[in-house]
């Protein structure tokens, strides 16, 4: 496997972590300083929405600087965007640390280029493998963040403004590993053929495949997890310890799979893979639907993170079957930003629906959105749209 995977793959591990440290703290910090309690979620919300709006012009700046200074300028970008958050939390500013979780939605998008930049880096029978393999950061970095958290907390006058201190740390470290990443895409590839117009790439059955895989598996997964430790906690009465174990549990859940997910795609192929996520989803909801009980969160949880991970690695595997190399950066933006921006509403919506509906309502939100990808999966299938490539062999 080419160098830039593992890069990558440590990189994520540092990187990351801003996200599941500001999953864990942001909202504690919030409650803390915010002028309102209903204003205390805004700084974790206010990321979701940060990503999905700077997906397009990063790629577009990805094409235009190549991903190793991108990669590189953004992670010295977040070094001081770290900074400022803590002097924020500092001064219990709520606003402008809520601005900071915002602009730190550039990291989260920059993260989400990682898995491109590996499949750039290797042979086409490779692609699955390393679009598999580099989410294995993720694990690293849902432990790390929350223990920087814990271990910043009150190493400053103002709680957790030293949290965000030890973040601009870990992006140092990011940076320093991204030294050894190296541009894979030379400018007379981009220009090999002329780009064709995005309706005309969007006109494949194929292309429509991978995007919803995607971006229905990612949604699916950010509406049932962010309501789970409302439901769990606030509503049921379970622990905070026990919620944050499920919580754990469905993370690691997400990215472990990681190690197989690609020898799967190589194997079975890509639709079977979909297929079977789609398959752990029913059976998440059927289990999270049955009951209240500790066991009935967990499992669902678990199975969440499992088809998270086979229909966003099967998604991310399918789509460079879909467009030629001068393509690549115009149908990565399109498909970020369809991605993230359904994973914002998702998440921004799971919290309202859950109070007001009941948990059982929103499980049930979901049933069309996995009905819509076995479909779009059964349409494509049976028109014979093949992946040409050993994946679909």
């Amino acid at each position: 496997m080419h160098k830039n995977v593992w890069t990558l793959t440590i990189a994520q591990a540092f990187i990351m972590s801003v996200n599941s440290l500001n999953v864990f703290a942001g909202g504690l910090i919030g409650n803390k300083i915010a002028p309102s309690e209903k204003l205390a979620t805004l700084p974790v919300a206010s990321i979701i929405v940060g990503t999905a709006l700077a997906t397009v012009p990063l790629t577009m700046m990805m094409k235009n600087l190549g991903r190793r200074k991108t990669f590189l300028m953004v992670a010295a970008y977040s070094l001081i965007i770290a900074l400022l958050a803590s002097y924020a939390i500092y001064i219990s500013h709520f606003y402008l640390f809520s601005l900071c979780t915002f602009l730190l939605g550039v990291t989260s998008a920059c993260i989400m280029q990682f898995r491109f930049a590996s499949m750039e880096s290797v042979a086409e029978d490779q692609i699955p493998k390393a679009a598999s393999y580099v989410l294995l950061g993720g694990i690293a970095a849902a432990y790390i963040g929350p223990e920087v958290a814990l271990l910043g907390k009150d190493i400053l006058a103002t709680e957790f403004a030293g949290s965000f201190l030890l973040l601009g740390g870990l992006f140092v470290m990011g940076f320093l590993i991204l030294l050894r990443y190296e541009n894979t895409i030379s400018q007379e590839e981009k220009a090999i053929a002329k780009p064709r117009k995005m309706s005309v790439i969007a006109s494949q059955k194929t292309f429509w495949v991978a995007i919803l895989g995607a971006t229905i598996g990612y949604a699916v997964m950010a509406f049932i997890m962010t309501a789970t430790p409302v439901s769990m906690h606030v509503m049921d009465g379970h622990s905070l310890n026990i919620t944050k174990t499920v919580i754990q549990s469905h993370i690691v859940a997400m990215f472990l799979p990681s190690l197989i997910t690609g020898h799967l795609i190589n194997r079975f192929g890509v639709s079977v893979v979909m297929i079977l996520g789609l398959i752990a989803y029913l059976i998440c909801v059927g289990f999270a639907f049955a009951g209240h009980f500790v066991h009935n969160y967990w499992v669902a949880l678990i199975l969440l993170g499992i088809g998270w991970n086979f229909l966003f690695v099967a998604g991310t595997t399918l789509l460079p079957q879909t467009h030629t190399s001068g393509e690549r950066f115009k149908v990565q933006a399109f498909n970020e930003f369809f991605l993230f921006s359904s994973q914002a509403v998702a998440s921004l919506s799971a919290g309202w629906v859950v109070f007001e509906f009941g948990w059982e309502v929103l499980l049930l939100v979901t049933l069309p959105f996995i009905l819509i990808q076995f479909i779009t999966l059964a349409i494509w299938k049976s028109n014979k749209i093949m992946i040409p490539s050993k994946a679909e062999d």
